[in-house]
């Protein structure tokens, strides 16, 4: 009898992102299980709402905060869209956390740190994005 893992069957599969092309199958390449929903966190950020047509309130409007000044008050304003972004479009995890900070090594870029958990196993699970906030600009 084989045994299967009914809790990371119910985590699902999906494209992985970017999408890729199997050269040996021929078919497109699939992400499953946590990596399945670390794909779907990565999707939510880099969709901006309005962006898809039959889906408007899809995504996270991190887009907004280009090109602006990074105070602490802007940090505190991303981080809490990235949250309530991933609480509403991503129901396979729970205790979301998340913190935005500008990183040190390049001004024009801020650092979202993401934690959660994914519900059908209880793994924990960190996520660190990089997202240009003045890309191309001089700092």
């Amino acid at each position: 009898m084989e045994y299967r893992d009914t809790a990371r069957d119910f985590l699902g599969v999906g494209w992985k992102f970017p999408v890729e092309v199997d050269p040996v199958t021929g078919r497109v390449r699939t992400a499953s299980s946590e990596e399945n929903i670390q794909e779907s966190v990565r999707l939510i950020l880099l969709t901006g709402k309005g962006e898809r047509m039959m889906h408007p309130e899809f995504g996270c409007d991190l887009r907004r905060y280009l090109f602006g000044v990074v105070t602490y008050t802007a940090c505190t304003q991303m981080a809490q869209e990235v949250r309530q972004a991933l609480i509403r479009w991503e129901p396979r995890i729970r205790d979301i956390e998340t913190y935005v900070e500008l990183d040190p090594a390049d001004s024009a870029r801020v650092l979202v740190h993401i934690s959660y958990v994914v519900r059908a196993t209880n793994n924990p699970y960190n996520l660190v994005y990089p997202y240009y906030i003045n890309e191309g600009l001089e700092g």
